[in-house]
This record gives structure tokens, C-alpha cells and sequence, in this order.
């Protein structure tokens, strides 16, 4: 039981890390980014070129992901973003539906379709025995860097100059504008956190959820599940989210394989009839 709980926990991290940046551009820039798996398959790749190919040590391998997804996050969204930003949700969803595909065709034609290992260094590797239950050191390694990103985006975004002036640029860019705000710059600086965290997340992820061309359409469903189940007035929804869906869906899978991949949408369902605005949104009066 307390592998299924370390496991569960450690699955639910790494889902909050990798759709914490989508809640960010969609909850705070109101902008619906389908193209976030892509980034996330990003860093999972320039994981593994770096490690396999160049020898970086894997450690090293985490930052780099998360600021090369993050500097291609600002060119995407200087060049092609910002042109979208007063447009419809549904051009939004259309034009980065295509920018997935475009992202899956390229990795397809460059890394070819097999799916990519990497070894991960001996003192990440193996499992310890706690209170007669076996968890992986790698998976509490996960717990803890996540964990700590979480108290960190939390704080940044509640507690920061940076989150009050974000929360104003998109409530009211005109008024922001006129106090001094730059809005452009604090968007693109936005986009680029959560491009970095999404390449963070596809870092982390190539060990535990395998890493091939169709990254982005075999997670883009879990990413929207965490978003639209945790709501999207701030990230303790989606963390929330992450690890109740997280549990539920290990925990599916152990008791009950046979209808284990359906039980974190069996949950989502039954957590939106109950919540139909999620789980930490604010009901409209």
C-alpha cells in the first residue's frame, strides 16, 4: 500500500509539473495552448540527446531543458503567440493543434519513431525498503523537486511584484499599460515559465512515461483533466488535482487493470458533477 502511495504521489507531482504551465497561460493569460505538450516533448528529447549523445550528466540535463523550452517559448511567442492573444479560443485551439503536429512530424523525421531511453545515474536508480514497502529512490526524488516547485510558483505568483502586475496586465492590459506595466514583456516572460516548466516536466518524465513522437497527443487529455478539474484561479487546484488524480489512477491500475486506464476520467467526471467549476474556482453568483 505504501508503494501504491509513493508511486501515485509521484506520478500526481510530475502531472502537476507538466500541466502547471498550461493552468498558467490558460488560468492567468487566458490563452488555451494545446501545443503545451509539445515543449514538455521538447525537453524530454533535449534530455536525451544531451545525456546520450553529449554525456551531459543528467543533473545538468534538468536546468538546460528548462531554459532552452523556455528561450523557444519566447521566440513562439513573440513571433506567433502574441499574434493570437485577442483572437477566439477556438483559433487558439486550432492554430496550436497544428503546431503539435508540426512538432510531432519533425521529432518523427529527426529522432525517427522508436521510443527513448535513458540511463539515470546510479544514485537515482534502485529502491529503499520503508515501513515493509518498497519505493524507488527516483520517484522520491521527483516528490522532492516538485514539491519545491510548487511552494515556489505558489509564492512567486500570490506573493510577488511579478504575479500582481501579471493578474493586471490580463485583467485590465489598457489600465496596466497606462501605470507603466510592460505587457508585452510580462506575457512573453510568462509564456517562457511556462514553456520552461512544461520542458522541466518532459525532463523528468522520460524515465516514468517513456518518451516517442506522440508525446504531446497521449498527454494532451491528462494535462486538460488537471486544469479543468483543479480550475484555474491558481495552482493549488491543479496541484490538488494532479495528486488526487495521480493516486486514483495507480491506484486503478493495481486493484482493478482491467479498468484502470478509465479510472482518472471516471473521477474527473464524478469530481465535475459535484464541481462543475473545479475543484478550487470560484463559484459565479
Amino acid at each position: 500500500m505504501l508503494t501504491i502511495l509513493f508511486d501515485g504521489v509521484a506520478y500526481g507531482m510530475l502531472l502537476f509539473v507538466l500541466a502547471c504551465g498550461l493552468a498558467v497561460t490558460l488560468g492567468l493569460m487566458n490563452f488555451v495552448n494545446l501545443a503545451h505538450g509539445a515543449f514538455a516533448m521538447g525537453g524530454g528529447y533535449l534530455t536525451v540527446v544531451l545525456m546520450n549523445r553529449l554525456g551531459v550528466p543528467f543533473l545538468l540535463c534538468l536546468p538546460a531543458a528548462f531554459l532552452l523550452t523556455a528561450a523557444v517559448g519566447v521566440v513562439l511567442e513573440r513571433t506567433l503567440y502574441v499574434r493570437l492573444y485577442g483572437k477566439t479560443h477556438l483559433d487558439q485551439v486550432l492554430f496550436t493543434i497544428g503546431l503539435v503536429f508540426m512538432a510531432i512530424a519533425a521529432i518523427d523525421y529527426f529522432m525517427g519513431a522508436q521510443q527513448q531511453l535513458i540511463t539515470l545515474p546510479a544514485f537515482l536508480r534502485g529502491q529503499l525498503e520503508i515501513l515493509g514497502g518498497s519505493i524507488g529512490i527516483y520517484r522520491l526524488f521527483i516528490i522532492a523537486i516538485c514539491g519545491a516547485l510548487v511552494v515556489v510558483l505558489q509564492l512567486g505568483l500570490s506573493r510577488t511584484r511579478f504575479g500582481s502586475r501579471l493578474r493586471a496586465a490580463v485583467d485590465q492590459p489598457d489600465v496596466a499599460r497606462g501605470l507603466g506595466i510592460d505587457v508585452n514583456r510580462l506575457f512573453a516572460a510568462t509564456f517562457a515559465l511556462g514553456s520552461g516548466l512544461a520542458g522541466l516536466g518532459g525532463a523528468l518524465g522520460v524515465d516514468v512515461l517513456g518518451l516517442d513522437p506522440t508525446f504531446p497527443l497521449k498527454f494532451m487529455i491528462y494535462f486538460l483533466v488537471v486544469v479543468t478539474v483543479g480550475g484555474t484561479t491558481s495552482l493549488i487546484g491543479p496541484f490538488v488535482a494532479s495528486l488526487v488524480l495521480g493516486l486514483g489512477d495507480v491506484a486503478g491500475k493495481y486493484f482493478v487493470p482491467e479498468f484502470g486506464a478509465f479510472m482518472i476520467y471516471t473521477m474527473m467526471v464524478a469530481i465535475l458533477i459535484v464541481r462543475p467549476q473545479g475543484l478550487f474556482a470560484r463559484g459565479s453568483r
